[in-house]
């Protein structure tokens, strides 16, 4: 997270059973908040494999008790998406309810099980048919300028009016640390780049981070051409691929352009959830045993 520390004050915490790293969570302080670190999609409180239950309880409480004496008084904390683990862990969901941890976002998420992978409808087949007429290249290369600059950037600022949350430069950084995790698939027309994706690829899940194309995109299908590849050629080793969130307003809103869209290449339904609690309510978590 180091190339962002600038946009953030660290807050981040690791903690220790027997000398040996058990649990973390990646975070920044705004006032007297501590959030679930905002340069993070998914990050949040993580265990390592061999966890069990109820040192994990201990490890959250005293996690929260660090935080209080600190002077933070609240957090703000994600859950991570159940399909991005690699074991069950559903441990924080619990700790959260027994925290009585008030539920701030609900997000939608449009997800592919690839062990139940549907087939693309109708509409998404036609739009590869046309990017394969239209005489359209796939790569899978390096060249994150020209997509940033023709296509991603131009097209934030006209529909949006904002800039992508990374920089050219900061992605760049990302991918020559990460280069088996973060890929540019790009698709030219008569060489030039009119449509891509920069592709996040964890342990478990193919995630499009970016995905834009020019005006043509529809005319030519380059968006079609780009998603069959990265939802059906890109990798054979992943459990899933996540197509980002589909809601607005902390969940409260539908975009029905993009569930329709996400649903026609077979995605179904996640949800995202961040909660809020106390710090000072470690001093009475309990979990009575029988």
């Amino acid at each position: 997270m180091d190339y962002h520390s600038d946009r953030f004050e660290d807050f981040s915490v690791m903690l220790y059973k027997d000398d040996q790293l058990y649990a973390l969570l990646p975070a920044n302080i705004v006032g007297d908040k501590v959030i679930s670190h905002q340069g993070l999609t998914y990050g949040s409180f993580v265990l390592q494999d061999k966890s069990k239950f109820f040192y994990a309880f201990e490890a959250f409480k005293t996690m929260l008790a660090f935080y209080e004496k600190e002077g933070v008084k609240a957090l703000e904390i994600k859950v991570i998406p159940t399909f991005y683990n690699r074991m069950p862990s559903d441990e924080l969901d619990y700790f959260l309810y027994k925290a009585e941890a008030q539920l701030l976002k609900k997000e939608v998420l449009m997800v592919i099980d690839y062990a139940h992978k549907l087939r693309f409808q109708k509409n998404r087949r036609e739009g590869i048919n046309k990017a394969v007429r239209s005489g359209l290249e796939l790569k899978v290369d390096t060249n994150f300028k020209d997509f940033w600059t023709d296509v991603l950037i131009p097209n934030l600022e006209k529909k949006h009016g904002v800039q992508p949350v990374h920089s050219l430069e900061e992605i760049e950084l990302l991918a020559s640390r990460f280069p088996e995790h973060i890929k540019q698939v790009n698709i030219y027309k008569d060489g030039k780049v009119v449509a891509g994706t920069t592709v996040f690829l964890t342990e478990t899940t193919v995630h499009p981070q970016y995905v834009s194309g020019n005006t043509d995109k529809n005319s030519f299908g380059s968006l079609d051409l780009a998603y069959d590849f990265v939802i059906n050629k890109m990798c054979d080793d992943k459990r899933y691929f996540d197509f980002n969130i589909s809601s607005e307003g902390n969940g409260r809103k539908i975009n029905e352009g993009l569930i329709f869209w996400k649903e026609s290449c077979g995605a179904r339904s996640y949800t995202a959830n961040t909660y809020l609690l106390n710090t000072a309510i470690h001093k009475e978590l309990n979990i009575p045993k029988t």
